[in-house]
């Protein structure tokens, strides 16, 4: 499986990005797919995730701002990021979790076996 994840930049406070992530590959396997970041210095950390029956739970610090998406038809991941933040500046990450995804584990990396190279959002004050 290949993920392929797009639409990072710079942008100002109140900005708005959308990131995208292109699956290909053995996409029927994919349980729960999630967006992830990671800053320097930091833990990487789970944005939030969308499983087969649309369930996806969002990190409060995204809660209202952030909309996952998912586009099967077009084998597509992606994440509505609205209302941008400084402390949102991270390497955006999309995930694939090839076996199920245990209840209350969505946002945890160590659940994922697929991932993306990144997209880099830098968000200016």
């Amino acid at each position: 499986m290949r993920l392929v994840e797009s639409g990072g930049g710079s942008v100002q406070a109140g900005g708005s990005l959308r990131l995208s992530c292109r699956v290909s590959g053995y996409t029927y396997i994919t349980f729960c797919m999630g967006w992830f970041r990671q800053s320097p210095g930091k833990e990487r950390e789970g944005v939030t995730a969308i499983d087969r029956n649309s369930f996806s739970p969002y990190a409060d610090s995204v809660k209202g701002r952030f909309t996952i998406a998912r586009d099967d038809a077009k084998n597509t991941l992606y994440l509505q990021m609205n209302s941008l933040k400084p402390e949102d500046t991270g390497m955006y990450y999309c995930a694939a979790a090839g076996r199920p995804v245990p209840v209350g584990a969505p946002l945890a990396p160590s659940e994922y076996d697929y991932w993306g190279q990144g997209t880099q959002v830098f968000v200016s004050s």
